[in-house]
């Protein structure tokens, strides 16, 4: 008489051995159907794309390393990080106002916000090609004085980067737009975090330009990081608008004018858009890298790193530490 078996579902009693459950997935005739039509629908779409000959995939391989376009791409990328650089330091610069006391910094931080979320880009992009007109020359010296000194505003902007007219309006008139936008999500990013721990930090005696760097900006990061990364994104798009300074050198003029020269501008739209989508992905990877270094401790897919070694020598230290001190606890007993 074999003993009986128990504890396994579907083993039988008079088996020694139990079998394995086998269980069945739940069928999704639906979704199997909806995989169909897309790949469907992919496939005829690679293949209208491949076969159209009015996409003139030809002259897309020979003007995608075009002088004119690679110079294109330099400049856009050019326009892109100078004024994200200038953006981000008016930004911060804005953000902090909005958190003072003083009432005169919060409002001129509102203010600022106000007119340039408040006006197009292409409109400021327009001024700033105009400021010459508006402004045909700077002076300082004494008010209703003598001048100390004064510059054209035209020459002094254009001889910045000699042979490169329209750059720095365009960089202006980009970097300030754009400060307004991040100067909201870096107070966003600062209002997350709890303002205890400023309180804390205070009362150990920090003062604050240390409790912003090292406490409260590095958690603000986390909020930061990702809606700058967009908006990264977003201007390099942006830039296609600096035809208003009028900036010539950027990657859409430069495939409008190719284009404009052998009347077919389908294949030199192409050929930006990739361009668009090469440096778009190189972004996006460069803000995952961000994202992860800041995310330590947080994020669920990134762990806070720990120091093996140092906590094993320390715990190492203390077991040590504590049988030293058992010995002389009981001579004292």
């Amino acid at each position: 008489m074999s003993a009986p078996t128990s504890g396994v579902a579907g083993a039988s009693t008079e088996d020694p051995q139990p079998h394995w459950i086998r269980s069945r997935g739940v069928p999704h005739p639906g979704r199997w159907v909806a995989i169909v039509i897309i790949a469907l629908i992919v496939i005829a779409a690679a293949n209208s794309i491949a076969t159209n000959q009015n996409f003139r995939w030809d002259l897309v391989a020979t003007y995608f390393m075009d002088v004119l376009v690679v110079q294109g791409v330099g400049w856009t990328l050019v326009l892109t990080v100078l004024s994200m650089v200038l953006a981000i330091v008016l930004a911060l610069l804005l953000a902090v106002m909005r958190q003072s006391d003083n009432w005169i910094l919060r409002w001129v931080s509102w203010f600022w916000v106000w007119f340039f979320r408040g006006t197009p880009v292409y409109t400021q992009l327009i001024f700033w090609g105009l400021v010459g007109v508006l402004y045909p020359k700077i002076a300082a010296g004494v008010p209703w004085g003598p001048e100390l000194f004064s510059f054209g505003t035209t020459d002094f902007l254009n001889g910045l980067w000699p042979g490169v007219i329209g750059l720095w309006p365009a960089i202006l008139g980009l970097g300030l737009n754009e400060s307004a936008y991040l100067a909201e999500i870096f107070r966003a990013g600062l209002k997350s975090v709890d303002g205890g721990q400023m309180e804390a930090a205070e009362a150990l005696g920090m003062r604050k330009s240390k409790i912003m760097t090292r406490i409260i900006l590095p958690q603000a990061m986390r909020v930061i990081v990702p809606p700058t990364g967009n908006e990264t994104i977003g201007m390099l798009k942006t830039t296609s608008l600096v035809l208003a300074v009028p900036f010539t050198f950027d990657l859409t003029f430069a495939t409008s004018a190719i284009a404009n020269r052998i009347y077919l501008p389908i294949p030199l739209l192409i050929v930006a858009a990739l361009w668009y989508l090469i440096i778009t992905s190189v972004l996006m990877v460069g803000q995952h890298f961000v994202e992860k270094h800041f995310g330590k401790g947080v994020d669920n897919l990134v762990p806070a790193p720990v120091a093996a070694t140092k906590a094993t020598a320390a715990a190492h230290a203390q077991s040590e530490a504590d049988a030293a001190a058992s010995p002389a606890s009981g001579e004292g007993k």
